[in-house]
């Protein structure tokens, strides 16, 4: 049987690559087209990306799911130190590319490929975190957790509730439920695999 959390892992897993990848996917085609992307669209799947993996998913693999597998194996210490070690850096990095979208926007033509190759770094960073958590540590949680520590960890996530993956946000989200819109409109308009429409 697969826990809820780990259900829940993979789902804001799958929700993210899709939102990176509907952005890397309209960056090239503006540039090849030497037109500007939809900065306000940029800005909230950005903010997304800070607000809700950075800040909730992240906070909670880092606070509650490694320090449980810490407690009950030893296998892995190392990966678990280098995806918390990725945690820390992904803050910071999130913050360097909404810097580099800010500069895009303000200065124009000069910053957009700067600001792609910071897109294109986190990417890269954040898929490759991803698929160690899937390939390494899920697997690892699913051998050596106990039922007492899949209550804890179910409840916590539980508690996530990211709209990409198909909740209600908590009351303070409320203002941003057309945001959310916007991003699942972004997401299901790019052409597949991405998104749900065909390609021309």
């Amino acid at each position: 049987m697969t826990h809820a959390t780990v259900r829940i892992i993979r789902q804001e897993h799958a929700a993210l690559s899709a939102m990176f990848r509907a952005i890397v996917l309209s960056l090239e085609r503006h540039r090849k087209k030497g037109s500007l992307p939809d900065f306000a669209a940029l800005r909230a799947m950005l903010f997304y990306v800070d607000e809700f993996p950075e800040q909730r998913h992240h906070r909670k693999e880092t606070e509650i799911l490694f320090p449980k597998l810490r407690a009950r194996t030893p296998i892995s210490r190392d990966l678990l130190d280098r995806l918390d070690c990725d945690h820390a850096r992904g803050e910071r990095r999130i913050r360097d590319v909404e810097h580099a979208l800010l500069a895009f926007e303000m200065l124009g033509e000069s910053r957009r490929e700067a600001f792609e190759k910071k897109v294109s770094d986190y990417v890269d960073f954040y898929l490759n975190h991803m698929a160690l958590e899937e390939r390494e540590i899920l697997p690892l949680a699913e051998r050596v957790l106990s039922a007492n520590d899949w209550l804890d960890l179910d409840e916590a996530f539980a508690q996530n509730r990211d709209s990409m993956t198909g909740h209600v946000p908590d009351f303070e989200y409320n203002a941003l439920f057309a945001l959310f819109a916007l991003f699942a409109r972004i997401v299901s308009m790019a052409p597949a695999p991405i998104g749900a429409r065909r390609a021309p």
